[in-house]
């Protein structure tokens, strides 16, 4: 794959991941890591954040029983979306970025 395939995927799979939640990292992941360091970095990266906020909207879904999880989930979706773009701006320059509030749970 060529530096600027690998940049497109990296930049549509931090993209994908506002939109799909973590579908997106987890289908770039599996079939494009064998593909490139760069973007199997940017895949593991974007699912590691993508699992990070599957969990703490979960946990905001419980909490909506006491109405704080409303704004609990409304805080997870600005810094998802905020996030994502930075390392979706990150990959496209070809640059590598780490999601801060992320869990490594892929390496």
């Amino acid at each position: 794959m060529s530096p600027a395939d690998e940049k497109l995927w990296a930049t549509l799979i931090h993209v994908g991941g506002i939109f799909l939640y973590f579908v997106p990292s987890l289908i770039g992941y599996l079939l494009l890591k064998d593909r490139g360091p760069f973007i199997r970095a940017h895949g593991a990266t974007a699912l590691n954040f993508q699992i990070t906020m599957a969990i703490g909207a979960t946990v905001s879904l419980v909490l909506m029983a006491i109405f704080i999880g409303y704004l609990t989930l409304a805080a997870i979706w600005v810094i998802l979306v905020v996030f994502s773009i930075i390392a979706a701006l990150a990959a496209n320059r070809g640059e590598g970025y780490t999601y801060p509030l992320a869990f490594k749970f892929v390496s």
